[in-house]
């Protein structure tokens, strides 16, 4: 049997978290670890529980839900966040991907998606409500140089970096090329430090910007 992926809920309305908690463990490979009423209490949480994923809302009492972000990614890297939230105002949205949020949904999201979402972050990829990845790309091309570092990488690295813009996680990439899982991660290493990018959804975003992949 495959270990589950250990989720923590982080949320300062209770029925929230109890109707979160009671849905997602009916699922055979989620495994509801902890509850966090606010960020102080999510970042303790992490430290104590470990989890794979936090389900985190950006606006929570004492430290909110950005900072929570932040503070957990350079607590535990290997822990992934996802915002789950009724936010969707650009003061939100930026500084949460910013921060390291690997996925931004809407709490009005369908059951079905946020167990997809959990899966799917787990395994590496980034996920983003439609408004959000809409947001994000008017924004990445509103403040980044228009000059493209794209002939820094190589042809592989291109083609990694297009994976990586149709949300593939680098397993599924690396069964695509027909490389190794390691190879893959040293590619997009590569990528973000030769592009100056912070992360896989940047990254994502960066392709989109320069045409590298039809999304539609």
């Amino acid at each position: 049997m495959l270990p589950k992926t250990r989720v923590l809920i982080a949320d300062d309305h209770a029925v929230v978290r109890q109707g979160l908690k009671a849905f997602l463990s009916t699922q055979p490979d989620i495994d509801i670890v902890g509850e966090a009423v606010d960020g102080i209490e999510a970042v303790e949480r992490v430290r104590e529980l470990e989890p794979d994923i936090v389900l985190v809302d950006v606006v929570m009492p004492r430290l909110d839900g950005i900072e929570a972000i932040r503070q957990i990614r350079s607590l535990r890297p290997s822990t992934k966040v996802i915002v789950l939230t009724s936010f969707v105002d650009d003061e939100k949205v930026f500084p949460a991907v910013r921060a390291g949020a690997a996925g931004y949904l809407l709490k009005d999201v369908e059951p079905q998606e946020l167990i997809e979402a959990i899966r799917r972050v787990h395994a590496g990829e980034s996920l983003l409500h439609p408004t959000v990845a809409a947001k994000l790309v008017h924004e990445f091309q509103r403040r980044e140089p228009q000059t493209s570092a794209v002939a820094d990488l190589t042809e592989r690295e291109v083609q990694v970096l297009q994976e990586i813009a149709r949300g593939r996680s680098n397993k599924e990439i690396a069964l695509e090329l027909g490389v190794a899982d390691k190879t893959v991660k040293t590619h997009v290493s590569n990528i973000l430090q030769k592009l100056r990018l912070a992360d896989r959804t940047q990254a994502a975003l960066y392709a989109v910007r320069e045409h590298l992949v039809d999304l539609e």
